[in-house]
């Protein structure tokens, strides 16, 4: 039976360490774009996104566990950010 848990366990930190980076990922991005590309691309300001990133990263930092309220939501907001918001700040990027 032990070994069930072992397995439990490897599929929790495995879960929580992609999340962590998912959620590092998105706030570094958010925070390396420059805030006109937010409005130019009809998307909430940079200084929202960052709250809320950051709120999630903090959140997972200190609630280790991967099925927490508080990282669900984080995640969440984390894959909107990576799926939805960053495509379209990059689609309105002005090359350099």
């Amino acid at each position: 039976m032990p070994l069930v848990y072992d397995i439990q366990a490897t599929v929790v930190l495995f879960g929580a360490v992609l999340l962590y980076v998912l959620e590092g990922w998105a706030l570094v991005d958010a925070a390396t774009r420059r805030p006109e590309e937010f409005v130019a691309a009809d998307k909430q300001t940079k200084t929202m996104w960052l709250v809320i990133l950051g709120v999630a990263f903090v959140a997972h930092v200190l609630i280790w566990h991967p099925i927490s309220l508080l990282n669900m939501i984080g995640a969440v907001a984390s894959i909107v950010y990576l799926v939805d918001v960053r495509p379209a700040v990059q689609s309105v990027r002005r090359p350099r």
